[in-house]
């Protein structure tokens, strides 16, 4: 497996979740994000792996992403897309249901 290369990244692990606010509507359509399936969720924490990269938006919600490796913390919410690496275990702290459009790339 080959890892991409980033100047940006500030810690030895790759499993980085990255953030993108607001993103454009001829964005969301190019991505095809309103024929991706859709998954919700109510208030709660959730321990999660991710088994393949996933891309998702948040069409509501709001969310702080405890990484289990590391000490990093993320946070989004409705309007985000956000990209989450394959490999990554962590939990969700949902303080606002979630609903969102995702997809898994193989």
């Amino acid at each position: 497996m080959a890892a991409e290369a980033n100047s940006s990244d500030s810690c030895s692990s790759n499993l980085n979740i990255i953030v993108q606010n607001n993103p454009s509507d001829s964005q969301l359509s190019e991505l095809g994000i309103k024929s991706w399936p859709k998954w919700g969720c109510s208030p709660g924490k959730y321990l999660l792996k991710f088994d393949a990269q996933e891309t998702c938006y948040l069409v509501r919600g709001k969310v702080k992403v405890y990484s289990k490796n590391t000490s990093q913390v993320v946070e989004f919410g409705a309007g985000d897309l956000v990209v989450i690496p394959k490999g990554l275990s962590c939990t969700w702290d949902v303080s606002v249901a979630v609903d969102k459009h995702y997809k898994f790339d193989a």
